[in-house]
């Protein structure tokens, strides 16, 4: 097992017993991870999607991480989940982004809000691997504030009408299934989500966005709908709740964040001291030189401030999951909201100092570095900017009241 993620596990056991199926789950997804990296570089460096990612996470069996066992998931608890998460950013935010839209929003959506029969023909075949999911909020002027969005659905006979696009979508180009939310035309109030197959008539791929700044391994694409009809048994939830729909998944979803960044960071300091150690500069390694041991230490401190807000929020959710309430739902909010601001701001400053201990090497897509630096940026919009966390996180010391969004 990675020498960095055995050390994670160590650290946590003196607060979590983890069972030995825990253990089994966590040498799958250390498995799975290593098997990942030669191909997410390869693919990188190439500019383009990763189509072996899915194949080998499939191989794995680590599609349906934290989904129920009886419908063919590992049923792992969010410190597992937490964990993977870590190792899965060790590999790349290509990969991350990929298993974090198609299982943490897509799957944990259906396994929440889904039907038994919604349950049974998405949720089995996404944890087995057989389908992707994707996750249809954010649209060309709906991004933080999600309320604002167009895309909208009518009643008619036994199926619902929709009609609109949605943007930045991760996996939205290689996805088998989609959650999509819309609002009503006949009560604007409304906003509902729907469970979309992608073989839909009226559903398009607009364009797969390939100009990004970094994360080329994953699919962001533009989607269409004109005219798409999808039955009244597909809502996901009940008509009118989208936004609850929306919001729990979203909150899955900075844990998701926070964990990959965690990872992240610690790939950025490994290959940093790697560097610090082998590389020889006015007579001596570099290592030696003060100012490249205060990079070193500001990664190490990253690190720690990322790691344990995310551990933390996950053992509460595993609180939550033996004694749900309203209490601790508030409380998850809050602190998934903390550990992912800390996450993104963290991990955006460790690559810049990786970047700085590597040199021109850094400033190449060659290094690891480099790719986690392009990577990284983006984790301080997606899931919620850090403005708006910042504005939740306020909003929850100062109360209701005080809303500022």
């Amino acid at each position: 097992m990675d020498k960095s993620f055995s050390e994670s596990i160590e650290i946590l056991k003196t607060l979590y017993d983890f069972s030995a199926e825990d253990m089994q789950i966590l040498e799958r997804v250390d498995a799975a991870a290593s098997e990942l990296v030669p191909s997410e570089i390869d693919h990188y460096l190439k500019r383009e999607l990763n189509t072996d990612a899915p194949r080998i996470a499939k191989k794995h069996g680590i599609l349906g991480l934290p989904i129920d066992k009886k419908y063919g998931g590992l049923g792992a608890n969010p410190l597992v989940g937490v964990l993977a998460g870590e190792r899965f950013g060790q590999v790349g935010l290509g990969f991350s982004t990929f298993f974090g839209a198609n299982v943490m929003l897509g799957q944990m959506s259906v396994q929440m809000w889904g039907s038994d029969e919604q349950k049974e023909r998405y949720l089995r075949r996404a944890a087995a691997g057989d389908i992707i999911m994707a996750f249809g909020l954010t649209e060309p002027e709906a991004g933080s504030d999600p309320m604002s969005l167009k895309t909208n659905y009518e009643k008619k006979g036994n199926k619902f009408v929709i009609n609109g696009s949605k943007y930045f979508i991760s996996n939205g180009g290689i996805a088998d299934a989609l959650i999509v939310f819309a609002r009503s035309k006949d009560k604007p109030d409304e906003i509902s989500a729907f469970l979309v197959d992608t073989d839909t008539k009226g559903f398009g791929v607009e364009m797969d966005l390939t100009e990004k700044i970094g994360l080329f391994t994953s699919n962001t694409a533009m989607l269409s709908f004109q005219d798409m009809e999808v039955p009244e048994e597909n809502v996901l939830g009940t008509l009118g709740n989208g936004m609850y729909v929306a919001y729990s998944s979203i909150l899955n979803g900075r844990m998701g964040v926070a964990s990959a960044c965690t990872g992240v960071i610690r790939d950025c300091l490994n290959a940093s001291v790697d560097r610090a150690r082998e590389r020889v500069q006015f007579g001596k390694e570099i290592g030696k030189h003060q100012l490249i041991q205060e990079h070193i230490a500001e990664m190490a401190l990253n690190l720690e401030r990322t790691r344990w807000p995310t551990y933390i929020t996950a053992l509460r959710a595993i609180e939550y999951g033996k004694n749900p309430s309203a209490e601790l739902v508030r409380e998850l909010d809050q602190r998934s909201a903390i550990a992912k601001r800390i996450a993104s701001r963290a991990v955006w400053e460790s690559a810049d100092h990786a970047v700085q201990v590597f040199g021109g090497f850094g400033y190449s897509l060659l290094s690891p570095v480099g790719r986690h630096y392009c990577d990284a940026r983006v984790t301080r919009i997606f899931e919620g900017t850090d403005e708006i966390m910042e504005l939740k996180i306020a909003e929850h010391i100062l109360g209701k009241g005080f809303r500022a969004f």
